[in-house]
């Protein structure tokens, strides 16, 4: 009995140490199951200079954070390289109205809107609109649930 005891809280301590890093195992950038391509191979420069997503080109990358970024022209990419932060989507190109609720789920480089000079996806037209409705709340939350999530 005492041994049973024993190996329970055994197992009681350990718990964390085996769980905890499960609730930050998302990738630092969506890429989805299956890729290293961010952005679903949109120029995340393209958001900024046209003010429309573009499709990238193999022929223009750079890596950033585990994931490969696509651009439409070698200036899109330089530009990148020289300020990343600038121009990366937040929260990892994950879907802001989810992280508000500290939760991850994939961002579509479709449904975007800038914010204060920074780029945020959504899942998809109906989140988006959700999101559109208190973008100054949900992105105060989404922050802090970034942040938490270590990040």
């Amino acid at each position: 009995m005492k041994f049973r005891s024993t190996l329970f809280v055994a197992a009681l301590l350990l718990a964390p140490a085996i769980y905890a890093p499960i609730a930050s195992a998302e990738p630092a950038i969506y890429t989805g199951r299956f890729s290293t391509t961010a952005l679903q191979g949109y120029d995340p420069v393209a958001y900024f200079e046209t003010g429309a997503p573009a499709k990238g080109s193999k022929d223009f990358t750079t890596d950033y954070k585990g994931a490969t970024f696509q651009f439409t022209n070698a200036e899109h990419r330089d530009a990148f390289l020289a300020n990343p932060e600038a121009y990366a989507p937040q929260y990892g190109g994950y879907c802001a109205w989810a992280m508000a609720d500290g939760k991850y789920a994939k961002g579509d480089a479709r449904y975007w809107k800038i914010v204060d000079g920074k780029l945020y996806l959504n899942y998809n037209s109906d989140i988006q609109g959700k999101w559109n409705a208190d973008i100054p709340g949900f992105v105060s939350k989404a922050d802090a649930e970034w942040s938490a999530l270590n990040h």
